[in-house]
């Protein structure tokens, strides 16, 4: 088996490689349209003009159904279908008490947003076999390295 450790990508060939397959991409805390001024919204609505299907998983606002004109799920697990990349927006000391329902969906990626790195986290993750990226911004990283906009 594979060293668990090239499942951290930090590359900039790797993040371009893992990223070019990408068409849809859960957001774990993601915000609202109120909140339209914060990354955790304006990262996931970029996305969405770029093509990319966005499924919401807002941690907060329980009276939501919808954000970016989506159905919102309450887990990644509970996501029908498979789910290409997580983009996470949640504090660093959060993060591990999402790896399990990370874990049980199994995305190829899991991404945390730039500012959140948590090497525990991204170890069991890594060793589920989920690549992952710490402390990136999904949103410079696809205008950078993504797939090139037709």
């Amino acid at each position: 088996m594979a060293d668990w450790r090239e499942n951290l990508v930090e590359r900039d060939e790797d993040i371009r490689r893992l990223l070019a397959p990408v068409r849809r991409v859960a957001v774990l805390g993601i915000k609202t349209e109120a909140q339209s001024d914060q990354a955790a919204f304006y990262v996931p609505r970029y996305l969405k003009d770029a093509g990319v299907e966005v499924v919401p998983v807002p941690v907060y606002y329980p009276e939501v159904k919808t954000i970016l004109g989506a159905p919102v799920y309450r887990t990644i697990a509970a996501i029908p279908g498979t789910v290409d990349l997580v983009n996470v927006f949640r504090r660093p000391a959060d993060v591990p008490a999402h790896v399990d329902d990370l874990v049980a969906k199994k995305p190829a990626v899991v991404w945390l947003q730039l500012g959140i790195r948590n090497d525990l986290a991204a170890e069991a993750l890594a060793r589920a076999g989920i690549r992952v990226v710490q402390d990136r911004c999904l949103m410079v990283e696809w205008r950078r390295l993504g797939p090139a906009e037709d």
